[in-house]
């Protein structure tokens, strides 16, 4: 799931640096970017989980995968599912930034999580 993540990543990346960087206002680039970085640092966080497993509390790391990957789709996915949005001018779903803080709180549990793993090793 990490590695499909980076990938995506990148491709959503390079997509707005190359693609829509002639079509959207900086602002909804700068969104772009934004949901882009966090979904690719989190990314780490999963192989953390993932290269952790035979060390760590798995149950834990599950969990913690669990909430890392509810954060990309909340906090970035929002974010993605915004600049549409406001792209199309569709703008009453501009609640959709509602959800952005929700994917947030999900990042910081992850890592919370993953850090207890950690301090709670097998």
């Amino acid at each position: 799931m990490a590695a499909i993540l980076g990938a995506l990543a990148v491709a959503i990346g390079a997509f707005a640096a190359h693609g829509l960087k002639r079509v959207l206002e900086p602002a909804l680039l700068s969104t772009v970017e934004t949901a882009v970085t966090y979904q690719y640092y989190h990314v780490f966080a999963l192989l953390a989980v993932a290269l952790s497993w035979h060390q760590a509390d798995r149950r834990m790391l599950t969990w913690a995968a669990r909430f890392l990957l509810a954060g990309i789709l909340l906090f970035s996915g929002s974010l993605y599912l915004l600049v549409g949005v406001k792209y199309a001018g569709y703008t009453s779903l501009t609640w959709i930034a509602a959800i952005t803080p929700v994917g947030g709180v999900c990042f910081i549990t992850g890592w919370l999580l993953l850090a207890w793993s950690w301090w709670r090793r097998r």
